[in-house]
């Protein structure tokens, strides 16, 4: 049997919406984007919601708008992709790498209070929900609002996901998504900003595009003549086209069907993995329901049965699809020589790295499919 790491499950409407946009003969920003944004903001608790062709573009946005710019500081937590610290650096400030919680990932609100006290210069924190689990926001926000920080939220894993009865998209200051081809729900590529402050909404908006003052769609479908515009910023080229809006419409109608696909397949490798020796799954505080499982991770340690080199040997031999999440950001060698970040300062993150492997998670996925990857895995680690 061959199981890939993930499967993209594009079986409803999206081809009926994409053929609606193709019909209109407007193919880039216009009234599916605008739906896109409205409906997505409401399944997150946020008053502002606005659509961007990535993750990335979003998280830049959420810099520039909360006015974190050169010479300042922000903390980001080394277990990440690169996106989280490369647009602290877009906008000429300067990453501050602090450890994450081993177990889950998740950057925490004594990890963060150690980090303000000894860089007490710091603007922002960069909170990533880490495999679709969200931090303790309310421990975070009692850490960070006394202080005047800011916090702009790394969600690229986490939706549908909740943190003390409320969503992920309504806590800290800017909450940005992925909706990149791998995530809980896809456009493609593409993203989402999302705000409950008007300021911070206007400002991103304007800079989304261009930095022009009016967007393209009102200009040219208005009743009166309306082309005159002004720019007001030398903004970015990051709006979402129609076309990866209507993907994303009917992804988003699924997007419960989808966790709890997720989470099934993820309790059954919680279930079905436990008491492997020398491997640790992962660490789950939150309730079932409010975890949107966008990866499912193990690590090796040293007293298991192959090393990740080996292991990953046999799932390749055994067709099986794997990801590694992720190699800590102290480890690349733009920020390791740039900061002078030396490994021994953050030994949660270098424990995860050293073993960490992602078995295959999509919604979808077969028990046949499921029962192969458990059964192989557990051949490959169990004592012989």
């Amino acid at each position: 049997m061959k199981v890939p790491f993930c499967r993209v499950d594009c079986s409803s409407n999206e081809v009926k919406y994409v053929q609606e946009v193709l019909a209109s003969g407007w193919l880039t920003t216009a009234g599916k984007t605008f739906e896109f944004e409205k409906r997505f903001g409401t399944a997150v608790g946020g008053k502002h919601a606005i659509a961007v062709n990535s993750c990335t573009a979003a998280l830049h946005l959420a810099l520039e708008a909360v006015g974190i710019g050169p010479g300042d500081e922000v903390l980001v937590p080394t277990l990440t992709f690169t996106a989280t610290a490369e647009v602290v650096r877009y906008v000429g400030a300067d990453p501050i790498f602090v450890d994450m919680e081993y177990g889950s990932g998740l950057i925490t609100a004594p990890s963060i209070q150690d980090a303000l006290e000894s860089h007490p210069k710091v603007k922002a924190v960069m909170v990533v929900h880490f495999a679709g689990q969200a931090a303790n926001m309310p421990a975070i926000l009692d850490v960070c609002r006394p202080r005047g920080v800011r916090v702009v939220e790394d969600a690229a894993h986490a939706f549908p996901t909740r943190c003390a009865g409320r969503m992920i998209g309504s806590w800290g200051d800017i909450t940005c998504f992925s909706f990149y081809a791998n995530k809980t729900i896809t456009t493609g590529e593409g993203g989402m900003l999302v705000t409950d402050d008007e300021s911070l909404a206007k400002r991103a908006r304007v800079m989304r595009l261009h930095g022009i003052d009016r967007d393209i769609w009102n200009r040219f479908t208005a009743s009166r003549p309306s082309w005159e515009y002004d720019v007001v910023a030398p903004g970015f080229k990051y709006n979402l086209s129609d076309l990866a809006a209507a993907v994303g419409l009917a992804q988003l109608e699924r997007a419960y069907e989808f966790r709890d696909q997720r989470q099934a397949v993820a309790k059954r490798y919680l279930s079905a993995l436990a008491g492997l020796p020398g491997v640790d799954l992962p660490m789950v505080h939150s309730v079932p329901e409010d975890h949107a499982w966008h990866f499912f991770w193990i690590v090796l340690q040293p007293e298991a049965r192959l090393n990740r080199d080996a292991f990953i040997e046999g799932l390749m031999a055994r067709e099986i699809g794997f990801s590694v999440h992720y190699k800590p950001l102290h480890h690349m060698t733009y920020y390791k020589e740039r900061y002078h970040l030396r490994p021994e300062d953050f030994p949660n993150a270098e424990r995860h790295w050293r073993g960490c492997v992602s078995l295959p998670l999509y919604p979808g996925m077969t028990e046949a499919e499921l029962d192969y990857v458990i059964h192989e895995v557990r051949s490959l680690l169990s004592p012989s």
